[in-house]
């Protein structure tokens, strides 16, 4: 595969060191790789082209290429947002063109199989037909798994306020996680992308936990750590998120982001719909506990 040795590790033990070695980091499932090939970077921002596909692999390549994460044989579970009945026009759930570059991609790196799933909002087949994203998922070679009630097993998560909650069974069992969200404006957290796409892991009313919307996503945020984070800035929903549904409320802004660092993509992503990182409190809350940084500048970074 070149370069360093990859070694893919996946946690269960609390309070065990992540892949970045930071002791007391509440790590409960880490999909990181740990030794990084050397002639990468950690962070990528891929711009100025109405191509989403081209982005994603612009983007990606700059990383040092998806076999810097995804090994020959592994099992890849691709996460978009695929949260709501809506069109990719309406821009409230992940390009379906930014999701099958990124299935492409795991396949030509050596997957032996890619699942694309989500736990939806709102009506599970409507959202993965109308998203668009269950044609171009399945046509571009993953496995599209819709969830059903047999899909979700309780876990602790220990969390500070995530206890014991229905997880997607699916995320769990993978070799590596590649997190796929949309970035957009959301009225209650501020912003949603990397971290908030955690929701959709979950069962369960996950209403209950807008009360602590904050503090829920950190504790999302800890419990998953993702091989590469991919977000989704091609077409932005900058009012009326999460849902959305007037067009008029996205733009094109056709820009993805690729990151080693959940925490630093979102730090960056935010601020395409006009947020700073240091307003958005779940981010100051995971950098709080080892999880990544918001001066996503102060990682090893590449335009493209």
């Amino acid at each position: 595969m070149g370069g360093a040795a990859l070694v893919g590790v996946a946690r269960w033990e609390h309070g065990a060191p992540g892949a970045s070695g930071l002791r007391g980091a509440r790590i409960a499932r880490d999909y990181r790789v740990v030794e990084a090939a050397p002639e990468g970077v950690d962070f990528a921002v891929a711009q100025n082209d109405a191509d989403a596909a081209a982005l994603v692999r612009k983007a990606v390549e700059a990383l040092g290429g998806m076999k810097r994460f995804v090994g020959r044989g592994d099992v890849v579970v691709v996460k978009p947002n695929i949260g709501w009945d809506r069109t990719p026009l309406q821009a409230a759930n992940t390009n379906p063109l930014v999701v099958a570059e990124v299935v492409r991609l795991a396949i030509d790196a050596g997957a032996k199989r890619v699942v694309v799933t989500d736990a939806s909002c709102n009506e599970p087949h409507r959202c993965f037909t109308r998203s668009g994203i269950w044609k171009a998922a399945y046509d571009a070679g993953a496995d599209v798994i819709l969830p059903a009630p047999q899909h979700f097993r309780a876990m602790r998560l220990k969390g500070e306020l995530l206890d014991e909650w229905p997880v997607l069974t699916t995320l769990v069992e993978a070799d590596k996680l590649i997190n796929v969200p949309v970035a957009k404006q959301h009225n209650l957290s501020r912003y949603t992308g990397a971290m908030k796409n955690w929701y959709g892991s979950l069962g369960g009313r996950r209403n209950r936990l807008h009360q602590s919307i904050d503090l829920s996503i950190a504790d999302l945020a800890t419990f998953l750590q993702p091989t590469l984070t991919v977000i989704d800035a091609t077409r932005v929903l900058l009012r009326n998120g999460p849902q959305g549904g007037n067009v008029a409320d996205a733009k094109d802004m056709w820009t993805v982001i690729a990151s080693i660092d959940q925490v630093a993509a979102d730090a960056r992503a935010c601020t395409l719909i006009g947020q700073r990182p240091e307003a958005i409190p779940y981010l100051a809350m995971a950098e709080a506990r080892g999880l990544g940084t918001t001066h996503w500048e102060r990682l090893r970074w590449r335009e493209v």
